[in-house]
């Protein structure tokens, strides 16, 4: 039982899935821009911001988990903190099963901590916060702090089963984990859309979102828990997690603080901007801001099919693979940025015109400027990912450095001179052009050139 294959089916799952985790903000525009005011279509941009903490929150753990089952799956027989135990071909469906029950064990054991700390930071910064923004809101109040409540919770329970994605994805699982992403977007979709029409506002959007991951995460676990990983799990020691933990930390720490930094990079605009910036402009940004996220999760599927080949092909030793995997995605990512972006610029007032809402995205020029920026944050991301395969993390301090240019230039640009939407573009563009967007494709360019 080694890692599963990847071929046409998991890349075509991967689409599917992508499209309908789009539909899940893309599907559901019309019928938000259309049936909520622009100031609720505000809160909700801010919303789902703040549920993309959730990331930080993992501190790195979920893709240094995913990289380590690769590596149990592919026959290791220890976990190291930097680099990788190099595996005979022939032992590659040899599983240690006491270690993969330690790794399990390490998982639980670290994401219930970081899912009651989620909770009791949400519940009370993230509500004071809340409150700051409701002080002149027009709205419902009593709705968007039931949605909030609501948020909160799920978003705990997200996190304290995240271990689930690693599971799956570590084990090269990739047309099985989309087949129940696309199940859990369907019916978080389909609800949304019923309950909207129903009047349910932001309280149906926040509750379809729940009834969803719920749905998901039962599925997850039976998809993992098969009768021969049960059986051979229970009849092993797990006691070593701490050894586990220990040995996936060091660079989960680096990788989380490279999270933080890309948060900050990326997102710290939404929430200094809202201090600054009124909710309809914010709206505005907002839905341009998903748009390219929606962009840039297309053009990064080809990275995410593969990257748990690509984990055990470094320890097979396999580097031409390697190196054939990381141009392709490299291609695939410049062609779906361009073609996507385009349409965006040309005709994205247009598409929202025709579905009559009242919610339009940012001027032109702000629009190219946004597309060129979230181009290179993803080509250099997409990078970033190969040199993790590694099991080495060259870019977190980097990152942090990074961050720290941003918000000081958020505060200058936005705060001083009043920049407004131009300023929270401008920021992360200008601080990651300096170093971050050309360093790590050289980086991986110069390994394969060796």
């Amino acid at each position: 039982m080694a890692v599963a294959d990847i071929g046409k089916k998991d890349f075509a799952w991967t689409l599917i899935a992508t499209f309908f985790k789009i539909g899940a903000g893309v599907l559901l525009f019309p019928f938000v821009l259309r049936m909520l005011p622009a100031e609720t279509v505000g809160v909700w941009t801010i919303f789902t911001t703040i549920a993309q903490l959730t990331s930080i929150f993992d501190f790195g753990f979920n893709t240094s988990f995913a990289r380590n089952i690769s590596y149990v799956f592919s026959g290791v027989r220890e976990l190291k903190k930097k680099g990788y135990e190099s595996v005979n071909l022939e032992n590659v469906n040899a599983i240690d099963y006491k270690l993969l029950g330690s790794t399990i064990k390490a998982m639980r054991y670290f994401y219930s901590r970081m899912a009651l700390l989620l909770f009791l930071l949400f519940a009370t910064i993230g509500t004071f916060y809340i409150s700051i923004l409701m002080q002149d809101y027009v709205g419902d109040v009593r709705e968007v702090y039931l949605s909030w409540i609501i948020l909160v919770l799920i978003n705990s329970y997200n996190l304290y089963t995240l271990y689930y994605e690693s599971l799956l994805n570590g084990r090269g699982l990739i047309k099985r984990v989309h087949q129940i992403i696309f199940i859990g977007n369907f019916v978080y979709i389909g609800l949304a859309l019923l309950l909207i029409l129903l009047g349910g506002g932001l309280v149906a959007i926040v509750s379809s979102q729940a009834i969803s991951v719920l749905l998901v995460r039962f599925l997850s676990k039976r998809a993992f828990y098969t009768k021969e990983i049960v059986d051979n799990l229970a009849e092993v020691d797990d006691s070593d997690y701490k050894n586990v933990l220990s040995a996936i930390a060091p660079n989960a720490i680096k990788v989380g603080l490279t999270s933080l930094g890309g948060f900050i990079i990326n997102k710290s605009s939404m929430f200094i901007g809202s201090l600054y910036v009124s909710l309809e402009l914010m709206a505005s940004y907002g839905i341009t801001l998903q748009l390219f996220v929606v962009v840039g999760m297309l053009a990064g599927i080809f990275t995410r099919v593969y990257m748990p080949k690509v984990f055990q092909w470094r320890v097979e030793g396999r580097l031409d693979l390697v190196k054939k995997m990381f141009y392709l995605s490299s291609i695939v990512m410049f062609i779906v940025f361009t073609i996507s972006g385009t349409i965006i610029v040309l005709w994205g007032d247009w598409l929202l015109r025709l579905l009559k809402s009242s919610t339009m995205l940012l001027p032109t020029s702000l629009l190219i400027l946004m597309f060129v920026q979230h181009y290179l944050e993803y080509n250099h991301s997409n990078a970033a990912q190969y040199l993790l395969s590694r099991n080495e993390v060259p870019f977190f301090k980097a990152s942090l450095i990074s961050a720290s240019g941003v918000l000081v230039l958020l505060m200058i640009f936005v705060v001083w001179l009043d920049m407004g939407v131009l300023g929270m573009i401008l920021a992360p563009m200008l601080v990651q052009a300096v170093y971050q967007n050309w360093k790590w494709p050289l980086e991986v360019i110069k390994e394969f050139k060796n």
